[in-house]
């Protein structure tokens, strides 16, 4: 087994059996950000029998906290798979999650394939390929993570941690539709957060440059989650949670 694959059968091995989340040992870690998204590309071969084909991405430490936290200077991304894109109104079984905490987030969707040749891309030239935006939660699994010794390189192996979104109805959007507009969240009827937008553009545009280093279109289809509004939280079975924001609509989960 080389190492790659070594460090991708742990983290998913681990993962399987629901431990806490550790980082990768010293014999295991990767030298480098980009060996570690090598392994998780071999990550994505263990997941896919499970979960389903790469069907999205997902970008990750968006915060300066969080990467100072874990010592970079950049923000990670992952792949979202099929069968954890849940429509909204959804229902997430709690017990499906080692530990569970959800973020709040406007989605893209593609109605083009962004070809990995084609790069460098930039805010401006990604915009014909998006065909919609919506309200989307997305489901972190943490497994119980110590945040403050986790390393981002095994972050990165085991996917950036996604466990899943719930999205919303996709609408036509302009860039200008969905720079700095306000999104709420509330948990059982109490709003909990509210937060504006950056421009989930230019995190498309990350992503799809991140993937053509590795060689990866974004296909027409995908959905890409671009970071929180708000502060990431947690739930307990039987919350109801509904994420608003203007002219995009609501998404709804339902926690049992």
């Amino acid at each position: 087994m080389s190492k790659l694959d070594a460090m991708a059968q742990h983290m998913w091995d681990a993962r399987r059996a629901r431990q806490k989340f550790a980082n990768l040992a010293d014999d295991l870690k990767p030298g480098s950000i980009t060996e570690a998204y090598r392994a998780q590309e071999v990550y994505y071969r263990l997941a896919e029998p499970v979960y389903g084909p790469v069907a999205g991405v997902k970008v990750a430490t968006t915060t300066k906290v969080m990467q100072d936290l874990m010592g970079i200077t950049h923000p990670c991304g992952g792949a979202i798979f099929a069968r954890t894109i849940h429509p909204s109104p959804a229902r997430i079984a709690k017990s499906d999650f080692v530990n569970l905490r959800v973020e709040s987030e406007i989605a893209l969707k593609l109605g083009a394939d962004i070809p990995a040749r084609q790069a460098p891309w930039t805010a401006d030239s990604v915009v014909p390929f998006v065909s919609g935006a919506m309200p989307a939660y997305e489901l972190i699994e943490d497994r119980n993570a110590v945040y403050t010794e986790t390393q981002a390189v095994s972050m990165i192996v085991e996917n950036c941690w996604n466990g899943g979104v719930v999205i919303g109805a996709p609408k036509p959007i302009k860039p200008k539709d969905i720079i700095g507009i306000t999104g709420r969240q509330t948990l059982n009827g109490k709003q909990i957060g509210e937060g504006k937008s950056e421009d989930p553009f230019a995190t498309l545009a990350w992503l799809a440059n991140l993937l053509a280093e590795r060689g990866r279109d974004l296909t027409a289809g995908m959905v890409v989650i671009t970071g929180s509004l708000i502060p990431t939280f947690s739930i307990a079975a039987g919350d109801r949670c509904v994420f608003t924001v203007d002219g995009l609509g609501e998404t709804v989960m339902d926690v049992t």
